[in-house]
């Protein structure tokens, strides 16, 4: 009999993460599932006997090896891992908020890195397997009202292509995974209209065909917002300017 494959995902109490982690159990993976809510991962475990609970706080990088050694010691594997703990606060991004700032910082990117530390050696001598990074199309240029947010994504962005180069030598896969607007507690506090928005279940679709079945390094959805984000990038900075600044008068400042 073919042994189970195993994935280990964080930010999994809600949203994206909570979706992808039903998609894999449902087709039979050993999920694993992070957060610092234990009561929502529980739950997790009453919808799927395959999913497992580990609760942790990314920002802790001593619990986060802990959680990582502890899930290795019980599987004897993790084929993927795919870390997506992130925050967003909309209101305090209005205002220069540094206390903000270094928060987001340190859950979206920090969190991640202490993450990747936990498993970087375990990859490295294992030689095989997959680090997936969920970011966001949020770090393809600066928006209005999320500096914080988008230098948080466009920082893991970075990360992910330079961490390619290294895992590519030690036959690891990285994937970077960069969504739209999906609907989630996080995106309910936007206050203004969200372009071709999908459900969790779409992004976990997508997501789950990534990581297992198509093998290119940037997973991004839905291909249609996605592609034109891409071609923003392209422009220069000014046009770039004019073109955005025309939504912010939908921001309420």
């Amino acid at each position: 009999m073919e042994e189970k494959k195993v994935i280990w995902i964080t930010g999994a109490s809600s949203g994206i993460g909570k979706a992808v982690a039903i998609e894999f159990a449902k087709n039979g993976w050993i999920v694993a599932v992070s957060a610092r809510r234990e009561n929502l991962l529980n739950e997790l475990r009453e919808i799927n006997e395959n999913i497992y609970p580990f609760p942790l706080d990314v920002t802790d990088i001593d619990k986060c090896k802990t959680v990582a050694t502890n899930i290795i010691n019980q599987f004897k594997n993790i084929d993927i891992c795919l870390f997506g703990t992130g925050m967003h606060d909309p209101k305090s991004e209005k205002k220069f908020n540094l206390e903000k700032i270094r928060e987001i910082m340190e859950v979206n990117y920090f969190g991640t890195m202490n993450s990747i530390n936990s498993i970087y050696d375990y990859f490295s001598e294992k030689k095989n397997g997959q680090i997936s990074i969920i970011s966001s199309v949020a770090g393809y240029r600066g928006l209005p009202a999320a500096g914080a947010y988008c230098a948080s994504k466009a920082a893991l962005t970075s990360f992910a292509e330079s961490l390619n180069f290294d895992m590519q030598m030690k036959n690891v896969r990285v994937s970077l995974v960069s969504p739209g607007f999906i609907k989630t507690p996080m995106t309910d506090q936007n206050d203004f209209p969200m372009p071709m928005i999908k459900s969790p279940e779409f992004a976990a679709n997508e997501i789950y065909k990534g990581l297992t079945v198509k093998k290119s390094f940037e997973i991004h959805f839905p291909k249609a917002f996605t592609y034109f984000l891409k071609f923003l990038q392209l422009l220069p900075s000014s046009l770039y300017f004019k073109l955005v600044s025309k939504g912010m008068k939908k921001i309420d400042y």
